[in-house]
């Protein structure tokens, strides 16, 4: 059994260098110490913040920055690229006829990092 997750959760994407909060809007009305998460938050900007220095050569601008700076990787400033839901999230569990996010699941961003939940923001509520 996973942690439930709620607002104020850690993420790493495995390009970034550093951890960042997740942010969940209480729309959904469902509290786990603070707004609990479904595998629908997964917006960047609004859930999901920058993560410091993206590392990525498929990321635009580390691209551009590797090849001006004759090929040595140039990290530049992460810009979330998330568009498929976390997964696989927790079925047997909705929260507003979502999928309760767990920590245990993935996000993937677009430049080809993986976003993964260090913490989940509380350990009281376990989900399966």
């Amino acid at each position: 059994m996973g942690f439930l997750v709620c607002n104020g959760a850690l993420l790493q994407c495995s390009f970034g260098v550093a951890p960042t909060p997740l942010t969940v809007l209480p729309k959904n009305k469902v509290m786990a110490t603070m707004p609990a998460a479904t595998i629908m938050d997964n917006v960047a900007f609004m859930n999901i913040i920058p993560f410091g220095m993206c590392s990525s050569m498929a990321n635009p601008a580390v691209a551009s920055a590797t090849a001006a700076a004759w090929g040595v990787l140039t990290p530049m400033p992460c810009t979330p690229m998330t568009s498929a839901p976390w997964a696989p999230g927790c079925p047997t569990v909705l929260i507003a006829n979502n999928p309760a996010l767990n920590d245990s699941s993935k996000l993937i961003c677009s430049y080809g990092g993986v976003i993964q939940i260090l913490f989940g923001g509380q350990v009281q509520t376990q989900v399966p």
